[in-house]
């Protein structure tokens, strides 16, 4: 369904944790905001990034370590860009692009989104299916379809808020902690080389190419648009002090979480060196045969085990993310909400056929090259997410004082030029390599033709803000220039509507309704028909439910007529929430009421619940009674 031109990101859990509350100290106060970097962090250590680590380490030592620190610092910079337009503005990534630039550029910048996001998907469904085989022996075509029982734990999350989601996924990420420290203990890494391997060198070419995976692994075009809409799921005081003091700790956030993600990705990549590099083993990139040497090197069957099970928990960490940030991205360019049900199932089933196929076609060796293609798409998006963020967060008519400083905004563009250097020099290599080896004409021209694109809309991307003279209609400001209360004059409603479903909670639904109303308004009474025939042939199926509920809409009417109240009856079919809003335009009700208990149905479990979906669809007010 679609959604109002300004609705919150994340609307289910907007604002949902309190921050301001006077009973809160100083500690308590910081533990509330505390938590969305950590649903973020998890995409810094998922299973695309196990096989570049892995390569680093096994190939050049603790040579590289400085590589993942440099890219550590990148992403916190970032990360704290996206979580300030998120604090400031009041908006996210996806809805701030919506806002800035054309109706074409935005349905483009929102498909590679979403190809960034089934990318995302297709590594962490490729990661635990890895992990279960490793684990249990499972063949991997059985892993990857059991894959998709993770979407009905991501909606049992759901349900009980955000803070208990996060709860979750700070276990998740504890357990990859823990497995890789106990492997680095039973390792025994040489200490003093591993400080070595922050100094920063380069032995080779091919410890470059590395290098570059490694950085261009880090960064994930989704994290951004995830970061800027899970810190409005806290409620602050839009003060300058208060904006103030959540980016400070927002900062503090995103750094403990980070350095987390980097100590995952570090203790990798040490494993990798102090096992595999000190006892010669220097090609090992590939997750099934790290797991199979770490028995025999270490001399220990619990490493493999936990080697798997950490393996399990950043696939499934990651999956939470990757979901979320598909809604906001939907949301956000679109204005299109549909149930997380199937957006979930959506976003898994993308990931999981392209693997099914792969494995049955060419087989399990395969899926090492099908992880890497998954990185590869992931790095074609980085610059479509960077770039806007940085002309958001720099734009000082839409952040007013918030904008960052000349100092930060020269040190994101020089990362960002890096970064996308470093993903389109990956992404040409890769191309490349497989034009060289094809020979088929027209999928070369494809190919050129599609880089060619891609460069245009890079261009415009970086251009488009600096040129045009756009003002962010609707924006979140800083402050009002005036406020006014107006009169504060009570309407006057001459329709009122009210949604019935002949249940107990309609006796609540008409008083409400009424002790709205004035001694000439006019009640409409709206029942929609729910039986099979009515939902194929509407009005015409006339069937027995049809003739009860007329009936039961007819008692409703003379018992109101008996009070000298003016009303009237309309009966509705097919979709339920759609039929209301039909009915409310056509009777010209300036007032719903409606209960919010829920309904079940089939369409109504896609599209979300009526009363969703009918609050956004209408332009009147809506009373909703529980």
């Amino acid at each position: 369904m679609k959604i109002k031109d300004h609705a919150a990101s994340l609307s289910e859990v907007h604002q949902s944790v309190d921050t301001t509350g006077r009973h809160k100290s100083g500690f308590r106060k910081i533990l509330a905001f505390f938590g969305p970097a950590y649903l973020v962090s998890v995409g810094y250590m998922d299973p695309g990034n196990w096989a570049t680590d892995l390569a680093g380490g096994s190939k050049y030592g603790y040579t590289l370590i400085w590589v993942l620190l440099m890219s550590n610092l990148m992403a916190l910079l970032l990360q704290s860009l996206s979580a300030r337009l998120g604090i400031v503005r009041g908006r996210d990534l996806a809805q701030a692009n919506r806002e800035t630039y054309p109706a074409p550029v935005n349905f483009l910048l929102y498909i590679l989104a979403e190809v960034a996001i089934a990318a995302t998907d297709l590594a962490e469904v490729l990661g635990m299916a890895i992990g279960i085989q490793l684990l249990t022996g499972l063949p991997l075509m059985w892993g990857v379809s059991l894959t998709v029982l993770d979407t009905f734990l991501l909606l049992l999350l759901q349900r009980y808020g955000i803070r208990k989601m996060e709860a979750f996924i700070i276990a998740l990420v504890a357990i990859v902690g823990t497995s890789f420290l106990i492997q680095l203990l039973l390792a025994k890494p040489d200490l003093p080389e591993v400080a070595k391997g922050f100094v920063p060198s380069l032995p080779d070419d091919t410890a470059l190419y590395i290098a570059i995976g490694i950085i261009g692994a880090t960064v994930m075009p989704h994290n951004l648009y995830l970061h800027s809409a899970l810190v409005q799921t806290r409620k602050i005081q839009k003060t300058d002090a208060g904006i103030k003091q959540a980016l400070k700790i927002n900062f503090w956030d995103t750094a403990i979480a980070l350095n987390l993600a980097f100590f995952v990705n570090a203790a990798i990549l040490i494993l990798a060196a102090s096992v595999f590099f000190t006892a010669g083993h220097t090609e090992i990139a590939d997750l099934h045969e790290a797991h199979r040497m770490l028995e025999p090197l270490l001399g220990s069957k619990l490493a493999p085990i936990l080697f798997a099970v950490a393996l399990i928990a950043a696939g499934q960490s990651s999956t939470v993310t990757g979901t979320l940030a598909g809604q906001i991205v939907m949301e956000g360019y679109l204005r299109l909400r549909i149930n997380p049900w199937l957006r979930r199932l959506l976003t898994r089933l993308v990931a999981i056929i392209p693997a099914l196929l792969v494995i049955w076609v060419a087989g399990e060796e395969k899926i090492g090259e099908l992880l890497v293609f998954s990185q590869v798409l992931l790095s074609l998006q980085l610059g479509f997410a960077i770039i806007p963020l940085i002309h958001f967060v720099s734009d000082k008519h839409t952040m007013g004082g918030f904008a960052i400083k000349p100092l930060v905004k020269a040190a994101a563009w020089l990362i960002s030029s890096v970064l996308v250097y470093l993903n389109v020099r990956m992404v040409w290599a890769e191309a490349g390599t497989f034009i060289r080896g094809n020979h088929v004409w027209w999928v070369d021209v494809l190919i050129y033709l599609s880089g060619f694109a891609f460069l245009a809309l890079l261009v415009i991307t970086v251009l488009y803000p600096f040129i045009s003279r756009y003002r962010q209609k609707g924006s979140a400001r800083m402050h009002a220039t005036k406020v006014t209360l107006g009169s504060l004059e009570a309407p006057v409603y001459k329709k009122i509507a009210m949604a019935l479903d002949f249940s107990q909670h309609d006796e609540k639904i008409i008083a409400n309704a009424l002790a709205q109303g004035q001694p000439d308004t006019e009640y409409i009474l709206i029942h929609v028909v729910e039986s099979a025939s009515a939902r194929y042939f509407g009005k015409e199926a006339n069937d027995f439910e049809t003739q009860k509920d007329q009936e039961q809409i007819d008692t409703y009417l003379s018992l109101l007529a008996s009070k000298g109240i003016k009303a009237k009856g309309v009966l509705g079919y097919k979709h339920r929430a759609k039929s209301i809003v039909r009915i409310v335009k056509q009777e010209e009700a300036d007032l719903l009421v409606l209960g919010g208990h829920g309904h079940t149905g089939l369409k109504d479990w896609l599209y979300g619940e009526t009363v969703n979906y009918v609050r956004h669809y209408v332009h009147i007010p809506v009373l909703v009674i529980q």
